[in-house]
């Protein structure tokens, strides 16, 4: 049985990667009182004993090549098992793609991130397909076995394929009309990215469904660049592992002052799909995020078809000439500024 090595090393990474497919659902109460219950493989669920607010979602692995928020939550489930770290609110950590994880690859047969908010109904039953849903599932269950009114928040953590002029930024979904929150950019300066793309239209992403489903504060947080585990430079995490921390381990955390100053914003200026077989960009794989063009210029052959930048400044984000047949193949930005639409 897994239950005594976790409770021993608090290692459920390793747990995880050991029963990739399934993991037998059990739960223990640490010295401290905080109730761990382990879900499946990659979910484990803690609730302090104490009386809490607030209910927070960390997932990582949802490309299981982008080993540093792994890394991230390793370290604060293993100080939270271990009594190094105790709690004040509740907190789900997900491991989104155990046996991507083992194989280094962003995912083993389709794009997870690709599959939330419904869009794995109706597919076939491949893998991602199966786990999105049971995902969903979870964090349904998580976030509704409370009762109403409590905060809600869920940071799905990840790395780029590509760099950045900024290495780290987060993508804040849709919000359909409502006010976009200085709070939320607060937290995000705290774990160090001041660069954030405010999405102007729904999508599939892990983040968007806990944000569409149950209002919570969600963002795709991308720590920098991929890396092999072991090659990550783990100081550069530190901000943003001490302020998740700080999340579940305190009443109310406290931010600096909002200074607009501080931050650069994008908003989305248009999707690209590829939509056939012979898709390209004519920039180097060595150009990264946030890349701007001038107007005019070239930024993606789809067949016949050539794609130009429509604006002075059009910056390129996520791009991948590999995805599957319609699906995104870039996104281009342009800057905006804090305006009215912020509370």
């Amino acid at each position: 049985m897994y239950l005594d090595t976790l409770k021993a090393t608090g290692d459920f990474l390793t747990i995880t990667r050991e029963n990739e497919f399934e993991l037998a659902p059990s739960q223990f109460t640490l010295e401290n009182g905080t109730e761990v219950k382990v879900l499946d493989t990659g979910v484990i669920q803690f609730t302090p004993q104490c009386e809490t607010q607030k209910d927070f979602v960390f997932s990582s692995a949802v490309h299981g090549n982008e080993t540093a928020p792994i890394e991230i939550c390793d370290e604060l489930i293993k100080q939270i098992i271990l009594g190094e770290l105790e709690l004040k609110q509740r907190v789900l950590f997900i491991y989104g793609n155990p046996k991507s994880i083992n194989i280094g690859k962003r995912f083993v047969d389709e794009n997870l991130n690709r599959l939330f908010n419904g869009a794995h109904e109706n597919k076939s039953d491949n893998p991602e397909q199966l786990r999105a849903a049971n995902l969903e599932k979870y964090v349904r269950e998580f976030f509704t076995s409370v009762e109403i009114g409590r905060y809600r928040a869920h940071y799905d953590l990840h790395t780029a394929i590509r760099g950045s002029k900024n290495e780290k930024f987060a993508v804040y979904p849709f919000l359909h009309g409502k006010p976009w929150k200085k709070s939320q950019l607060q937290f995000l300066l705290s774990c160090g990215v001041n660069t954030v793309l405010m999405m102007s239209s729904s999508a599939t992403t892990f983040s968007y469904f806990s944000s569409k489903q149950f209002e919570a504060d969600a963002f795709t947080v991308e720590l920098g660049q991929v890396k092999p585990f072991g090659q990550n430079n783990m100081a550069s995490f530190e901000a943003t592992k001490q302020t998740l921390s700080a999340l579940i381990s305190q009443k109310e955390v406290k931010y600096k002052d909002f200074d607009a100053k501080d931050f650069e914003l994008f908003t989305v200026h248009r999707t690209i799909n590829r939509t056939c077989e012979d898709f390209s960009f004519p920039f180097p794989d060595s150009a990264v995020n946030f890349t701007g063009f001038a107007k005019g210029e070239l930024l993606a052959t789809d067949g016949n078809t050539e794609i130009f930048a429509e604006v002075e400044g059009e910056a390129i984000i996520f791009p991948n000439a590999k995805v599957a047949l319609g699906q995104r193949a870039l996104l281009t930005v342009i800057p905006m500024e804090v305006n009215e639409n912020f509370v």
